[in-house]
């Protein structure tokens, strides 16, 4: 647990050093304290409690992070509201995450009890605000996600993914050229051109 202070102090810049108490108001660290301690219980089959913990935490947080979600060391959530993590997601070590990021299932899967259906997510993955990851895919490592993408096929490693449906700019490492980019067009509001 001492582990997510750390990892906040390194990834957030409005913490002033080391000696600021600021943390203690973090709904983040405090959703994966929680989680951690839910995820243990989980583990262990104990029934209710983990569930209970899990509620308390997104009442408190406005997090919503499953117990039988498994999340790696140094995870950090700046600004956490409406975060969404689903049982069977995976996330790997020092992932960053943003406010309203859903780790999720898409619905197709709704009958499929104790199969995959949420996403994993590779090590050193930022993950922007309000990105929707969907389905049992994979977000290879040091990849970044876009604020509001959504995701439903997997993403190799050393990519970015941008836009309301999640087109490559980048993919394997490698920018991407022509027709797999999308174009975003922002329409003008009525009174722009009077």
């Amino acid at each position: 647990m001492f582990d997510s202070i750390i990892t906040a102090y390194k990834k957030d810049p409005a913490l002033k050093g080391i000696k600021s108490l600021e943390i203690i108001l973090y709904q983040g660290v405090h959703a994966i304290w929680l989680h951690r301690i839910a995820h243990f219980l989980y583990v262990l089959k104990l029934p209710f409690v983990p569930r209970l913990i899990s509620q308390i935490s997104r009442i408190i947080t406005q997090i919503e992070i499953h117990p039988g979600a498994k999340i790696g060391k140094k995870f950090f959530i700046d600004h956490g509201t409406g975060i969404v993590i689903g049982e069977t997601t995976e996330i790997g070590d020092n992932v960053m995450m943003y406010h309203g990021v859903t780790l999720g299932g898409h619905g197709w899967w709704a009958d499929k009890k104790g199969v995959k259906r949420h996403p994993t997510i590779g090590n050193n993955v930022t993950l922007g605000m309000g990105c929707k990851i969907l389905g049992p895919i994979k977000i290879g490592a040091n990849s970044k996600i876009g604020a509001g993408a959504m995701v439903i096929k997997d993403v190799p490693a050393n990519s970015t993914v941008v836009g309301e449906l999640g087109k490559y700019v980048i993919k394997a490492g490698k920018k991407v050229k022509g027709k797999e980019i999308q174009k975003i067009e922002v329409p003008k509001p009525e009174w722009y051109n009077k």
